[in-house]
């Protein structure tokens, strides 16, 4: 008997689906695209509209041929990929790869969700859909813009520069905001400015030790005379010694004192942004890391005699929506946990503000609010379930009540006799903030500073224990990591959910970047010197602005506003009459350095080059001579003893593969090593 036969994209979503059907259906997975460009050459007619020409890949050929022979016994074909524009077009070309186009349109259905579980699967069968050929437009725009870009400028870079360099449309803009950073940050220079801090005590303290450090607190300076207090205002030690002069023997009294309640409101449930900038910088996770445990997760994970079982909604999204069962299980679920006083009256609801977000889509969340993260901790890996916990987290705190704060601040008077033109009011501030509801922070921590002051009203006397000039030096912008990248990539329309990961992992891949210091995004000297060639002769193929607008066009065909042929010749046409030009206008951009050394083999000078994976030597005679050698770099001190042995100096070394770390010029002898820069962590510790 014919059976119906089900297509996803991964195996692991097969064995998930297939839990909650029938005998009467078959799951089988597309192992994702099907079909593609080819690789060895442009794979688009651009005389015939941009037509592109798929091939069925090598490593796709055997799965299709079953794939094919399945579909022609199959009773009904139904295509399962994910709601995306990815997922629509695997579903389309799974139509071609398989011959399907012709067979009549009852017997092949197209079906979506949002989670995978057996309300959500049987909900989708339920109501099939045709395949959207809006979102297929808008997918292969993006991917012929991409191939255009790249297989078009690569080769541009390889003449003028060296082979192996690539360009892409979005990958290059990301490279320039990184490189724009570290240039800020080379110019940057330092601004000192200083602050004067207060410790007082209520005169009427009985002197107990305890109960003194009990009602001592701290307080600063904001205000001389009629002036508030700018940054800068306090420039130099000389300046600092000046007001610390003019407060000697001054008397202090409590000028003001306003309390007030404060809400701190919980984060709306996490979208793909969000979710890789927390979970880099609560777990440490790269972008790509946490799409693939994401991808885990919301594909299934065997439960013990559960089973294989979706934890968690679609991990590709720009949207803060929430179903209404979603909503009233969670509810539920805090009340019977937490009690009614960590419950809402009503459901709170979050407004998507991503550009472009459809708004069909969900936010991520566990697929059942019930499903506390111990409960399943057995049967998840580490990074699993740190990652589901975070998850889990701050969908249930998005629908708990605000933490409530006591907030006081107080206004000191200091009082001088000093007469004009030196100031005798000194105003100083002290905060305090202590919880009194930790509301939604109950199941969701967060750093909120608490500092409690001691009871203190208008008129009160005060007893002025020290006071101390505190110095300190403007920083300069900090590198993105990650977390904040995605975020400058968002804020800016760049990218959407599906793509934040793999740009990241191209530009590292490619070496125009590099991790610093474990955390951060650093360009390497061949990232600065493709930004540099890019943003001088093609300056809107990485302008941030004209990118955006490429996305929100993007965005256009796939809402059926837009064509994809006109949106990519508007933007091809002027492109290779541009790039044609500048064939001929650019000279070869030699990146070489002379050196003393010279060739074993032939004898001529050896010179140094840049590589995609940085700096070698190379015969002067190429390519009449190949000789290349390492090139060995002499240790860079950092300007720091070194803290173990106290006798050699703090150098930064680099491993096989490249990365920095630091250790002790006396090595062997000393065995000191970091991978962090220990002179920052002296600087915090001063």
């Amino acid at each position: 008997m014919a059976k119906n036969l089900v297509i996803v994209e991964s195996p692991t979503k097969a064995r998930t689906i297939s839990r909650f059907l029938g005998s009467d259906f078959i799951v089988e997975s597309s192992y994702g695209h099907v079909r593609d460009l080819p690789k060895s050459n442009l794979g688009i007619d651009v005389e015939k509209n941009f037509e592109p020409h798929y091939i069925i890949p090598l490593k796709s050929r055997k799965n299709v041929n079953k794939l094919k022979k399945e579909a022609k016994t199959a009773k009904k074909i139904i295509l399962a990929t994910d709601e995306d524009r990815e997922g629509e077009a695997i579903a389309w070309h799974l139509l071609s790869a398989l011959g399907l186009e012709d067979k009549p349109g009852d017997q092949i259905e197209r079906i979506v969700f949002h989670e995978i579980t057996k309300h959500a699967i049987e909900d989708a069968l339920k109501n099939p859909r045709d395949i959207d050929l809006k979102q297929v437009n808008a997918q292969q725009a993006r991917r012929i813009l991409d191939r255009l870009v790249g297989y078009k400028l690569s080769p541009f870079l390889w003449k003028k520069m060296y082979r192996g360099l690539s360009a892409g449309r979005v990958q290059s803009v990301a490279v320039r905001i990184i490189v724009k950073r570290e240039r800020e940050i080379e110019k940057f220079k330092a601004q000192e400015y200083w602050s004067i801090v207060a410790s007082l005590l209520k005169t009427r303290t009985a002197r107990i030790e305890n109960q003194q450090h009990k009602q001592q607190f701290e307080a600063n300076l904001i205000k001389i005379g009629d002036k508030t207090l700018d940054k800068f205002d306090i420039a130099n030690a000389e300046d600092a010694e000046k007001i610390m002069k003019n407060l000697e023997g001054a008397k202090w009294t409590i000028e003001n004192v306003e309390k007030k309640a404060i809400s701190k409101n919980p984060l709306p449930p996490y979208m793909t942004s969000t979710l890789q900038q927390d979970a880099f910088r609560r777990l440490g996770f790269s972008s790509k890391q946490t799409m693939m445990f994401a991808q885990q997760l919301y594909e299934g994970v065997e439960l013990g005699e559960e089973g294989a079982t979706g934890l968690i909604t679609y991990m590709r999204t720009d949207s803060l929506n929430l179903s209404e069962d979603s909503l009233q299980d969670a509810a539920s679920f805090i009340k019977k946990e937490a009690g009614d006083r960590y419950a809402l009256p009503s459901p709170r609801r979050f407004k998507t503000t991503s550009k472009g977000a459809q708004e069909a889509h969900e936010a991520i969340r566990p697929t059942d609010p019930a499903r506390a993260p111990e409960s399943i901790k057995q049967f998840l890996d580490q990074r699993q379930f740190r990652l589901y916990d975070l998850i889990w987290r701050r969908f249930i705190a998005s629908q708990m009540p605000a933490a409530i704060f006591d907030s006081t601040a107080v206004d000191i008077a200091a009082t001088t006799s000093n007469r004009q033109p030196v100031a005798s009011y000194y105003t100083f501030r002290a905060n305090g903030q202590v919880m009194k509801f930790d509301g939604f922070l109950k199941i969701y921590p967060m750093k909120f500073s608490e500092a409690e002051l001691p009871e203190l009203a208008k008129d009160d006397a005060l007893e002025c224990q020290e006071i101390k000039p505190l110095q300190h030096f403007t920083q300069p912008p900090p590198r993105f990591s990650e977390a904040t990248l995605v975020k400058i990539l968002e804020k800016n329309g760049i990218g959407r959910p599906s793509t934040y990961a793999p740009i990241i992992s191209t530009i590292l891949a490619r070496k125009y970047v590099e991790r610093h210091e474990r955390r951060y995004l650093k360009p390497t000297e061949v990232g600065f010197l493709v930004n540099d060639m890019l943003v001088e002769h093609f300056p809107e193929i990485v302008d941030i602005q004209f990118t955006a607008k490429m996305e929100e066009e993007l965005d256009e065909i796939a809402e059926g506003k837009m064509e994809w042929q006109p949106v990519i010749r508007e933007f091809y046409e002027p492109f290779a009459k541009h790039l044609e030009s500048k064939y001929e206008e650019v000279k070869k951009h030699e990146i070489t350095e002379t050196t003393d050394e010279v060739c074993e083999k032939c004898g001529k000078p050896m010179v140094v080059k840049l590589g995609r994976f940085g700096k070698f030597l190379a015969c002067s005679g190429f390519p009449e001579c190949k000789t290349t050698k390492t090139l060995k770099q002499e240790p860079q001190t950092i300007g720091m003893k070194c803290p173990k042995c106290v006798e050699g100096d703090v150098i930064m070394r680099r491993t096989k593969r490249g990365k920095v770390f630091f250790g002790c010029s006396r090595y062997p002898n000393c065995d000191f090593a970091s991978w962090t820069n220990p002179l920052n962590a002296e600087e915090k510790t001063d």
